[in-house]
């Protein structure tokens, strides 16, 4: 009588390069981040006007309440532009962190059956957030327009920022997609560290209103420093860096990133059983 045999699809036992994976499969990546895309914005209500609607938004709430009742400085910055400058970075982390830590999860039946380097799943979700930094993008090019504000040398360091902002996102996404899998709480978490982040972060005001003594604190969280490297390169020259601040939160971003891709490649062979 012949027996039967079970195949199982598993990765090499011997250490890989798994970002060598990542082009070897990037024809899979590609399919992620554009289906991904497509259920975004095919199947809902306003599409892709959301993207709009939701920063302008929160700029006119921020820029009211910190700049006309508040009063907070803006170092002859237009408020408005004070505010969406910070909210490029704020807004691409956000829904990157998001759409990441429940990547793994809403994939669950793929990868249960076949395998592929789950790295791609969690990156490719942060990819598909760049879609509406590009749109925010063009909303803030229509606000330095209209306030005839034209951004100096400066300009040339915002990819570093734009960097800076994905290096983060992608480094918590792929250490709380992990986690997500083996505690589903986490799913409840993470919309809530994104609520209070958007409130100790600068976003609605400029962080020099932060005393001098603490702004190296403050700094220890990672979006301080973006958010400022962000507004002085699309500045005129009239805010300031806070260049030990920018040393911090690249350095904490780093280690952030290591740590999330050291955490997700130590789990994820084991991610398909416990999902």
């Amino acid at each position: 009588m012949e027996r039967g045999f079970d195949l199982v699809i598993e990765p090499d036992s011997r250490d890989k390069n798994f970002w060598k994976d990542l082009w070897v499969y990037r024809e899979l990546f590609y399919f992620f981040a554009w289906r991904d895309i497509l259920v975004r914005y095919k199947q809902t209500a306003i599409g892709i006007a959301w993207s709009i609607v939701r920063p302008l938004v929160t700029m006119i709430i921020f820029t009211v309440v910190f700049g006309h009742i508040a009063k907070l400085p803006s170092h002859n910055t237009p408020y408005p532009v004070l505010v969406f400058a910070a909210m490029l970075p704020w807004q691409f982390f956000a829904n990157a962190l998001t759409e990441s830590s429940n990547s793994l999860v809403t994939n669950a039946n793929l990868l249960a059956k076949v395998f592929f380097p789950r790295i791609i799943v969690p990156v490719s979700a942060v990819i598909v957030t760049v879609v509406d930094f590009l749109i925010s993008c063009a909303i803030l090019g229509a606000l330095l327009a209209w306030y005839h504000y034209i951004p100096d040398w400066r300009l040339i360091f915002l990819p570093l920022f734009m960097l800076m902002t994905f290096f983060a996102a992608l480094g918590a996404g792929l250490w709380l997609s992990a986690v997500n899998v083996k505690y589903r709480d986490f799913r409840f978490i993470v919309p809530f560290i994104v609520q209070v982040g958007l409130y100790i972060s600068p976003v609605g005001f400029s962080s020099e209103v932060v005393p001098e003594k603490w702004r190296l604190l403050y700094s220890l969280n990672p979006m301080v420093g973006i958010i400022d490297g962000f507004r002085w390169s699309l500045s005129d020259g009239n805010l300031q860096m806070y260049w030990p601040g920018v040393a911090v939160s690249a350095s904490l971003i780093l280690l952030v990133f290591m740590c999330g891709i050291n955490y997700f490649l130590k789990v994820e062979r084991s991610l398909a059983d416990i999902i």
